[in-house]
């Protein structure tokens, strides 16, 4: 049997130590805070597998997120069916949308390709917020909580399982594409796509696939996001904001990595909890400063470490192998 990279024991003891949290915590906030770096990095892995394994940077990814949270709310606030329908529906939607920029847009690259998706996002953030009539406009979707799994009206202990089951699975994607031959053809395709075609690699097509599944499992995450938070608004779910806070996620992680995204995540949210609950109550003219704390951490970490955290890890790990030899 194989041994596991180091990157694969990190993950493991990662998502292994989130399985016993609630078995020794019972703050609520912590499990809160718990749950959203999950769905954080979930949302930035799906974001991954277009804008890191296939080189497709998408700044207008939160279009997926928002369908998926606007068809379970819909679905449950509406109709007053299960989530899990919406979800589905979320996806089918998501899959539609996803061929559609990927084919339309496929011959697009670099900057053009993601200013294709912006427009997308922004287009869907218009019919949201003045279709009054069925998605209440700029008022946004209050999600009514109905306790049950098949309602999503659960607790936070159950809501930390099912955010990890997401998170694993979706590290599970990544490892696959790691892994197996269209993992390697998209890589080749983000390298040089030119090359790639000339070595009989279907890129647009590849490309398509990858904008696809990424914009379901982005899609799917909504979902869940949409009835944890019991709110969908057009003008943050839509928002450029949302996605480009996916790719910072990945970036910082360690894009085209699969424990990358999760990394990411867990430094973000953590900080910027943090930086909100310490400055966010103080005068009026510091209340904005967590912002700039926040910004300038971020700098700092793309300027001195643009390979991310999983690369710096790598290159320690490297550094440390020579000393010893």
């Amino acid at each position: 049997m194989p041994a596991l990279a180091p990157g694969r024991w990190v993950a493991v003891a990662l998502f292994g130590i989130v399985a016993l949290v609630p078995a020794g915590v019972r703050d609520a906030y912590l499990l809160d805070s718990v749950i959203l770096i999950l769905l954080w990095g979930a949302l930035s892995a799906a974001w991954n597998v277009a804008g890191g394994y296939a080189g497709q940077v998408s700044l207008g990814h939160a279009a997926f997120f928002g369908i998926g949270a606007y068809s379970a709310a819909l679905m449950t606030a509406r109709f007053q069916q299960s989530p899990w329908l919406g979800l589905m529906l979320g996806v089918a939607l998501s899959i539609v949308a996803g061929g559609v920029i990927g084919y339309l847009s496929n011959r697009l690259r670099g900057p053009y390709f993601a200013l294709s998706t912006i427009a997308f996002s922004q287009v869907l953030l218009i019919v949201a917020s003045r279709w009054r009539g069925f998605t209440a406009g700029s008022e946004g979707i209050p999600v009514p909580f109905r306790p049950g799994f098949w309602t999503l009206g659960l607790g936070h202990v159950a809501w930390v399982y099912l955010a990890l089951g997401v998170a694993v699975l979706y590290y599970g994607v990544a490892i696959w594409l790691e892994t197996s031959r269209v993992g390697y053809q998209l890589a080749g395709v983000r390298e040089d796509e030119d090359a790639a075609e000339a070595l009989g690699i279907a890129s647009r097509r590849l490309k398509v696939y990858a904008v696809t599944l990424s914009a379901a499992m982005t899609s799917v995450v909504g979902t869940f996001w949409a009835q944890y938070v019991g709110f969908v608004d057009p003008f943050y779910v839509f928002s450029i904001d949302l996605s480009v806070r996916f790719a910072l996620n990945t970036i910082i992680g360690g894009i085209g990595t699969g424990l990358g995204p999760f990394l990411g995540s867990l430094l973000i949210t953590s900080l910027e909890t943090y930086l909100r609950a310490t400055f966010s109550g103080m005068k009026t003219g510091f209340a904005g400063i967590y912002l700039v704390i926040y910004g300038t951490a971020l700098i700092l970490v793309v300027r001195f470490v643009p390979e991310g955290l999983t690369g710096l890890a790598a290159r320690l790990r490297v550094r440390s192998s020579r000393a010893h030899a």
